[in-house]
């Protein structure tokens, strides 16, 4: 029997497969990223009630309440309470170089996609590269890839990036505008909503610098910094990924035969179906059985299928693959 020879199509499927198990195995770099988020939703929590504290000492309760009352009576010439997710935080127990006292302030915001940088205009690649790493297993889920802004480190936007990263952003909900006190919808919604707090004032979070104690101040900074590290640690992880799989395609492409290639994974370990992978489309479903063929060629033919139908019937179809 002659040996089957390696095509693009082999070589993409093997890669994938191969691919796959690299992101799932339990190495240091994907243990320390998930550690990483757990220790984030753990100060993530603690810190806003600190900052619940601080802010509800600048803006008391009691007159939130009065205020919302006045509001009702008079409508928008009292309406001067709205909810926040960012803030102004300061404290003047330093000193200069003459023995002056002097303000320190910065800007944190607990928001999906609030700053890493204390800058209310600083909302970049690093805060969207955050979003993407928190909500990775649900973008995965959707076909999307939340690893592309670790992937393209160092690069120059490309269209590529661009397409990925948007699409990742667009399923997330995240606002179109650059500002973050412009709210989402979806995931962000949801993740926003809960760290909101009366503030009294224009909607300017600028405009208001909240006091705060030196001590409070240093544990806002340990919460960034926690928040800051989900990315860094995700990138490391990412990076590790990102060097076997450099290795992997120039093996893979020097290959001229299938069984090398299924040579490679089983010395990595990784278990692949010759049958199964020379039977399969470019795809990568296995048309073979009739059943999931039959499914496939029904869904070509209603053309007139409504879009919550045709997700119906695609969910149907992966479910008989399993």
């Amino acid at each position: 029997m002659s040996k089957i020879r390696m095509n693009t199509e082999y070589r993409n499927k093997l890669y994938n497969r191969i691919k796959d198990v690299f992101e799932k195995e339990d190495t240091q770099e994907r243990q320390a990223f998930m550690e990483a988020r757990e220790n984030f939703n753990e100060s993530q929590k603690n810190t806003f009630e600190l900052a619940r504290q601080v802010v509800e000492r600048s803006y008391p309760k009691d007159d939130v309440a009065t205020l919302r009352k006045f509001k009702k009576k008079y409508g928008d010439p009292c309406d001067v309470v709205a909810k926040d997710k960012c803030f102004y935080f300061a404290h003047n127990e330093d000193v200069d170089e003459d023995g002056e006292k002097e303000e320190t302030k910065s800007h944190f915001d607990f928001s999906l996609f609030g700053n890493l940088n204390g800058n209310e205009y600083g909302n970049g690649e690093d805060s969207q590269h955050f979003a993407h790493a928190y909500y990775r297993e649900e973008l995965k889920e959707k076909g999307l890839n939340p690893d592309i802004i670790a992937q393209q480190s160092g690069k120059n936007d490309n269209p590529h990036k661009t397409k990925h990263i948007e699409a990742n952003n667009q399923f997330l909900g995240k606002s179109s505008h650059r500002s973050s006190d412009e709210s989402g919808i979806g995931m962000t919604k949801q993740f926003d909503d809960q760290y909101q707090l009366d503030v009294i004032g224009t909607s300017y979070c600028r405009s208001r610098a909240i006091a705060c104690t030196k001590d409070e101040y240093q544990q806002f900074e340990a919460w960034r910094m926690a928040k800051a590290n989900v990315v860094s640690k995700h990138q490391t992880w990412i990076d590790s990924i990102g060097k076997q799989t450099d290795q992997l395609k120039i093996g893979l492409k020097a290959y001229r035969y299938l069984s090398e290639g299924l040579e490679l994974a089983k010395e990595l370990g990784i278990e692949v179906d010759e049958a199964e992978l020379v039977r399969t489309n470019s795809t990568g479903l296995t048309i073979y059985n009739p059943s999931n063929l039959a499914n496939l060629i029904k869904g070509m033919k209603n053309k007139t299928q409504t879009r919550e139908q045709k997700i119906a019937l695609r969910k149907k179809y992966e479910q008989s693959l399993n």
